[in-house]
């Protein structure tokens, strides 16, 4: 993958949603009207991504098992779809490495240049402010 180009191109993403093979929805919601529940059910609804759930209070969403953590999935994802607060983003990160994630995805809302620096620095692919269904749907569900 080339270098984040800031803002991400269009071709730029649909390379990297194209070389994406497993996606972990880090804050996946049980409710049905939350924006991560949506998200989650269009990526298993199609995609052809291995998709993991990850909320450490939920057991089982979209009759999916549902993961406490990164570190308790039983593969390393490529990318990681999060849906988190602001102030966890580093916590995030730091979970993101441990695993081998190559992308950090940080959905709509969701922008820190200090974690996207870090982010890079450790190797990673940083997405911001972006979501990964819209771009999905967009770039590649669309061709």
């Amino acid at each position: 993958m080339t270098p984040n180009p800031r803002p991400p191109t269009d071709p730029w993403l649909r390379d990297l949603l194209l070389a994406t093979r497993s996606v972990a929805v880090l804050g996946a919601s049980p409710e049905a009207t939350r924006p991560s529940h949506r998200v989650a059910g269009y990526l298993l609804g199609g995609t052809g991504y291995e998709v993991f759930l990850v909320n450490p209070n939920a057991s089982q969403i979209l009759g999916r098992p549902v993961y406490p953590s990164l570190g308790a999935l039983p593969v390393r994802p490529d990318l990681v779809d999060v849906f988190r607060r602001p102030a966890e983003l580093a916590g995030v990160l730091e979970e993101a490495v441990a695993v081998g994630a190559s992308t950090l995805w940080l959905q709509l809302g969701l922008s820190d240049a200090a974690v996207a620096g870090r982010a890079e620095a450790a190797g990673l692919t940083i997405v911001m402010d972006r979501c990964l269904k819209i771009e999905h749907s967009r770039l590649v569900a669309a061709r």
